[in-house]
């Protein structure tokens, strides 16, 4: 996403109605029969208490807590000048909002960027005792972007010594100069085994691999960016990390977000798995491999300093689109993430690809579960997973309610496709009407695992090998479903809200 073209576009428009889009929590009947029950609001996904946001940023784990940051704007619904918003979490499903991270200052505003536990105080900015929490991010100058500047982003580095409830800008910040690229962005940053940290960075069509033994001075060492992969709008949001294959080897993935450019139209990200040897990242693949085939997960990267003992690389996206987010039909908040995911390797062929498995956490969301048997079943309740058994090569899901609205989940030869051109509210945006199909590429089809709150549907097929999620904004709520090509006997979990 070019960021600052999208808020400039709409800047006019966004201050004359800001007053009445941009609505803060205190402006609105704050009971608690109101809070987190407005239309289309997210029952069990992650979502600002009001106004705006986009990527998740700065997720590390640290004294029994997961923490989440993003892209926030606390004065408006749409997209505006960055900050970073916080949460934490002890399990991945209920979260706690906390007050804004941090806040824009003279060197910018605060875009995407990543956190860690500086476990062995290399940046000298907490003490042995009481080491910090580290976050680096892209400081985004507006002024010098208006002025038509090129070095208008640079990295900057905050720190917390209380479990990220403070945090304290570095004070010779920028800590990684722009040599003269508009895009330059995004730090992920990660420790291996040698104790370097190694910073990933998004840099306009290609992803630039720096070091640096102290998280304050950053040595470049190569660039990724190979000819046969997906170039249909800027990179961003890159995360490096290593995984370990079935077979007990250990390889390394590159997940990199791009928009536009993605499979179904605007955002997506694109993964490569491959070798990095502390100083590059290569790879044998030679063909573009999507980390989701929805339209509705974008930026997504992982948590650091999980401990070795939960041994997951567990990741979390932005749950919307660039081609809309701006004019999705909700008012006092806008966006939300996805569910959390274990990403693992598996194989077909012998070739590797990336699963996103549901977390083993989201089963306690579960309030009542039943077996359906079955084509036409009735719904009770609006916060559903679904559990589903295939036996045909070919199969149909049919979500629908009272108004005629429907979204439809269809296998037909080899190609999954989600309809949701009848599925509600579909008109504030001409790409969002659509039927969005991934490629099955050889996957045998054993089970689907599927999600359905409020404004959302998450399709995991085979637990993760294949993903798709994809946004609705129905008028009232499914209560109907029907399946075909489906074993007799399958599970129904009502799931209950977080809020």
């Amino acid at each position: 996403m070019n960021r600052y073209i999208i808020w400039s576009l709409l800047f006019i428009t966004t201050m004359v109605a800001s007053c009445d889009s941009g609505v803060p929590l205190e402006s609105e009947d704050t009971n608690d029969s109101r809070i987190y029950n407005e239309p289309h609001r997210p029952q069990y996904h992650f979502s600002p208490e009001a106004n705006w946001m986009n990527d998740p940023n700065g997720m590390v784990f640290h004294e029994g807590e997961y923490h989440l940051f993003y892209q926030y704007y606390p004065d408006s619904n749409v997209w505006g000048p960055m900050h970073w918003g916080h949460a934490v979490s002890k399990d991945l499903v209920r979260w706690e909002h906390l007050p804004v991270a941090i806040e824009p200052d003279s060197l910018g505003w605060i875009f995407s960027g990543s956190a860690v536990f500086d476990a062995a105080n290399s940046s000298g900015l907490g003490s042995p005792e009481n080491p910090p929490l580290v976050a680096l991010y892209t400081y985004h100058d507006p002024v010098g972007a208006e002025a038509g500047k090129d070095d208008y982003q640079t990295q900057g580095l905050a720190f917390s010594l209380d479990n990220g409830r403070t945090w304290e800008k570095y004070q010779n910040n920028p800590v990684l100069e722009n040599p003269g690229i508009k895009d330059f962005r995004d730090p992920k940053v990660t420790q291996i085994d040698q104790g370097k940290w190694i910073m990933s960075l998004a840099v306009k069509d290609k992803i630039s691999f720096y070091a640096s033994d102290n998280l304050l001075g950053w040595e470049h060492l190569s660039d990724f960016n190979p000819d046969w992969a997906a170039y249909g709008g800027v990179w961003e949001c890159p995360d490096l990390f290593p995984l370990t294959t079935p077979e007990g080897e250990q390889k390394w993935v590159l997940l990199v977000s791009i928009n536009p450019g993605g499979p179904n139209g605007g955002s997506a990200t694109q993964y490569f798995i491959g070798d990095f040897d502390g100083k590059k990242f290569t790879t044998e693949q030679r063909a573009v491999k999507w980390l989701d085939y929805g339209a509705d997960n974008y930026a997504g990267v992982t948590w650091s300093n999980v401990p070795a003992t939960d041994g997951r690389k567990l990741f979390i996206g932005w749950m919307s689109n660039w081609m809309y987010a701006n004019v999705v039909p909700t008012q006092v908040w806008r966006s939300a993430n996805t569910l959390p995911r274990s990403l693992e390797l598996y194989s077909i062929d012998q070739e590797y690809h990336l699963a996103s498995r549901p977390v083993k956490e989201l089963e306690m969301l579960r309030e009542e579960s039943q077996v359906i048997s079955g084509q036409n079943i009735i719904l009770e309740q609006e916060l559903i997973e679904l559990q589903l058994q295939s036996s045909a090569a070919d199969f149909s899901i049919e979500f629908s309610n009272s108004a005629g609205e429907r979204v439809i989940i269809e296998k037909e030869g080899e190609t999954l496709f989600v309809d949701r051109t009848e599925s509600g509210l579909v008109d504030f945006n001409e790409g969002f009407p659509a039927r969005h199909g991934a490629p099955v590429d050889g996957l045998e089809i054993e089970e689907l695992r599927i999600f359905l709150d409020r404004s959302s549907i998450e399709i995991f097929i085979n637990n993760g090998e294949l993903v798709m999620t994809d946004l609705v904004f129905p008028r009232e709520r499914y209560t109907r479903l029907y399946l075909e090509g489906f074993e007799n006997e399958n599970q129904l979990h009502y799931l209950r809200s977080v809020w």
